[in-house]
Formats: C-alpha cells, structure tokens, sequence
C-alpha cells in the first residue's frame, strides 16, 4: 500500500484527502516510479475545482520526479534505477509512488536535483513553448510577463533574458519585484497599485509589447490587450484569478488588428520527441545557470491542501514541491 492525496469531490482545498492505497502495477507500456517530490501547479487547482472536469474519485497532480523501481514488458526508454520525471501525468503524482507511461517521462541529469526536476518541468516546459515555438522572439522585442515571480514566470523572464528580450514583468509586491529583476525583468509594474496598460505604454514610448503572456486571467486580460501593440500577441495561458471573460473579434480589430491565442501546453508536447527536445532545452539552460529554478515552499505530502491555500492566494514565490518523505 502507499499513500496518495486525491479528492471524491469537487470544491476548496478542503476536499483533498490522504488515503491509503494500492502501490499500481505498470501496464506493458509503464514505470513504476518511487516518488521523490511532486510538482504543484495551477492546473491542479483547477482539477479540484472543477474548471478543467475530472473523473471522480481521482488522485491529483500531473508532476513529478523520482526514481524507476519497475518497468513494463515492453519497455525501451528506461531502466531500473534511472532518475526521471513527468509532467503530463497521469493524475495520481501526489502520492508514494507513480505508474507513468514510458513516452511521458524523461531521464534527470545527475547535475539536476529530483526536487528541482518536480518543481520545474511543467513550468519550464511551458517556457519552452512561449518562447521557442509560439512566436519567434528576436534581441530587442519588448514582452509583458504577467506573474513575472510565480513559477512560470521566473524561468521565462530568464529563458527571455538570455534571448536578448526585453521584459516588462507585473508582481503583487516590492519583495517579489526584486526577485523578478534578479531574474531577467528589466521593468517592474506593481499590478496592486499602478496602472498596468498606462505603465506599459509609457515604458515602451507609446508603442505596447510584441508579446502579452497573461496566465492571470479574468483580472489583467483587458490590460493585457491594451498593452499589446499593433499587429502583437497576447497569450492567454492561465486562470489564477479566474477565467477569462469572451472577447469579441472586432475588439481585436479595433485594438490594432491584434492576435490571441489560449495555448495549452500539452499540444506543444504532444509526441515523445516534442517532450524530449524541449525537455532537453530546459534542463541544459538550468546546468547552463542561464535559469536558476526556485523552489519557494516544500510541504510534506499530507499538507497538500495547505499548499493548494498558498498557491490560490498568491502567496508563493517560484514553483512550490510536496515531499512524500519529509
């Protein structure tokens, strides 16, 4: 038996349990991966809730990292004893042990700490696809990063950084504004207090961002769009103060002929190939020190409700682990 936090209905961080469970079986195609951490995201938030539907009962968390204890018959890509993570799921990752598909999972690096693995992989991953394979970014393109210190957002200001880009990053605080510049923003907005959409145009001489990543959602889409220059992008890639409200096409038009787009990370790694070369980008910029991951909070496994009341307030820095064996 192993321990697994999971949910039999939907709401608040109240509805997550820890249950006793059995250890799974890899299927043909799987390993069986001892847990090290788990990766929280905000996607889990949203599973709990109910925005993005879920099967009931069902364990929670998509991320992980950990080493292989069995494998499958049919097995190719990994042996026992290799360290590896996922970010993909299946839903379970929050739990002593994890069965994943074999095509999910990637080797970890020596250099690359299990714990960092968990903490970065879907975050950085979503980096790699904002920035390499959505719209190509060259030197001297100025970007609004919203969340600029949450999990996402310091490894993509750095991963920005490096490009060349300039980066215009919205946080909640002054203590989280230091981080954000230590990690590539060369403008800060205090989202609580400034205009967002007025300081952008002022920092950028009236002109707005080529690029709007905005995983804020309902509270900062119309600022992003207003921050947007002619013909630019606005991404919408999450829902941490909800989701988005509609928005017509003739807003886009009458913005400057604007593009938007709601990506999703999976259709960015949707093959075994995708995942290992994005994969493979990410942890050489982390052995690089180009991004240094920052691991904010670890809660011990049976504190995940707690760590779902930090994430959802806003009270995180970084990305944020739970710890099977604290």
């Amino acid at each position: 038996m192993m321990r697994q936090v999971g949910l039999s209905r939907l709401g608040g961080p109240e509805v997550l349990e820890l249950r006793e469970v059995p250890i799974p079986t890899p299927k043909p195609d799987e390993i069986l991966i001892e847990m090290a951490a788990c990766g929280l995201n905000f996607i889990d938030t949203y599973q709990r809730t109910g925005l993005y539907p879920i099967p009931l009962p069902s364990g929670l968390g998509l991320e992980g990292a950990g080493i292989v204890t069995s494998i499958g018959e049919a097995v190719t890509r990994f042996e026992i004893g290799d360290r590896v993570a996922f970010s993909s799921g299946p839903l379970g990752a929050y739990a002593d042990y994890a069965a994943v598909p074999e095509g999910r999972a990637v080797k970890v690096r020596d250099a690359i700490g299990l714990d960092v693995a968990a903490g970065i992989l879907l975050k950085g991953l979503t980096a790699e696809f904002l920035i390499q394979r959505l719209r190509p970014l060259k030197a001297g393109d100025t970007v609004l990063f919203h969340a600029a210190a949450g999990g996402v957002g310091l490894i993509a200001c750095s991963w920005l950084a490096h490009l060349g880009v300039r980066v215009i990053g919205t946080v909640g605080s002054e203590a989280k504004a230091e981080l954000a510049r230590e990690h590539g923003c060369s403008e800060i907005i205090l989202y609580r207090s400034e205009p967002i959409a007025e300081r952008v145009k002022a920092l950028t001489n009236g002109k707005g961002c080529e690029i709007v990543y905005d995983s804020v959602g309902a509270d900062t889409l119309v600022a992003s769009l207003d921050s947007t220059a002619r013909r630019g992008l606005t991404v919408s890639f999450g829902n941490a103060s909800g989701p988005p409200a509609p928005v017509s096409p003739l807003d886009l038009s009458r913005r400057g002929s604007l593009f938007l787009t709601r990506p999703t990370l999976f259709d960015y790694v949707a093959t075994t190939p995708e995942l290992d070369q994005a994969a493979k980008d990410l942890f050489a910029l982390v052995e690089k020190g180009v991004i240094r991951p920052v691991i904010g909070a670890r809660y011990p496994l049976e504190q995940a409700a707690d760590a779902h009341r930090a994430l959802e307030g806003r009270q995180t820095v970084g990305a944020t682990i739970l710890l099977p064996r604290a």
